[in-house]
């Protein structure tokens, strides 16, 4: 293995003007050098791809959703990994080093979790920030998002007909064929820009990603059940009260705001099943 391979990072957007210069920006001060930003929008109708050009040249316009965009990059890509973010997520600056130098150390691992924190104002936004606090170590709930090239290739890159939980579908596909041995997880953090979260629009967005959760279910009979139980979900908020009676309100909030995620899901499952 290369000494020092390159990270090819695979960076999809559609009208991401908000978030993507922080973005190309974190990953441009990565403590690892020996990067290439492969950038893939689909059809943005704001700044997004103006911004981009200040970062890269390897500038794509593809669709119609992530998974089919993130694919389209890897065949672009040059790397010996790939590494995955979404456009609203900043990279800690050592992300990048602390994969590669896991992969080095240890061949057995094809695919390494990336811890990540929320951050963002306003209430909805604080109840998210709960949430992800809780998620932290938690194997049934992180994804990964660095993966060895020749792994992903093997595994066909993303499901294309999973939108929505693409990012667990690809990783639990990588255990079930490597074990569980083949995952790794860095110490560095990722923080998700949440923004302000409008509780409408995430009642949508769970909605219209929930019509595809057959496609997921498919492969994963397993995890899918952990992902819907809503029990589960509730025992591991309450496995750590004191984080929730820090703030009794948004400790509140964040269980009003899952039950109706669960809800609109549920919803939007039923209408995927009858298409």
């Amino acid at each position: 293995m290369k000494k020092n391979p390159l990270v090819s990072i695979l960076v999809h957007t559609k009208n991401s003007q908000r978030t993507i210069k922080e973005h190309l920006e974190s990953i441009r001060g990565q403590s690892y050098s020996n990067i290439e930003i492969i950038f893939v929008d689909n059809n943005s109708t704001d700044n997004t791809v103006k911004i981009a050009r200040e970062f890269t040249d390897n500038i794509y316009n593809f669709g119609p959703e992530r998974s089919a965009q993130r694919n389209f990059g890897a065949l672009k890509a040059n790397g010996d990994y790939f590494l995955v973010p979404d456009s609203d997520m900043i990279l800690g600056k050592n992300v990048v080093r602390e994969c590669v130098s896991l992969m080095l150390k240890n061949p057995r691992i094809k695919e390494i979790v990336i811890p990540e924190k929320s951050i963002g104002i306003g209430f909805w936004t604080k109840c998210k920030i709960l949430e992800r606090s809780f998620y932290l170590g938690v194997d049934w709930i992180e994804a990964a998002r660095f993966f060895d090239r020749k792994t992903f290739e093997a595994m066909n890159g993303y499901d294309e007909e999973n939108t929505g939980t693409e990012d667990f579908d690809l990783p639990q596909r990588i255990i079930k064929k490597y074990g569980r041995q083949s995952m790794g997880r860095i110490e560095e953090f990722i923080s998700h820009d949440e923004g302000k979260i409008s509780l409408i629009k995430q009642l949508k967005k769970k909605f219209y990603y929930a019509q595809n959760l057959n496609a997921y279910k498919k492969n994963n009979l397993d995890y899918y059940y952990l992902q819907i139980n809503i029990i589960k979900r509730y025992l591991l908020f309450f496995s750590n009260p004191k984080k929730l009676l820090e703030n009794p309100v948004v400790g509140f909030g964040l269980f009003v705001m899952k039950t109706l995620e669960f809800a609109a899901g549920g919803l939007g499952y039923l209408k995927g099943k009858r298409e």
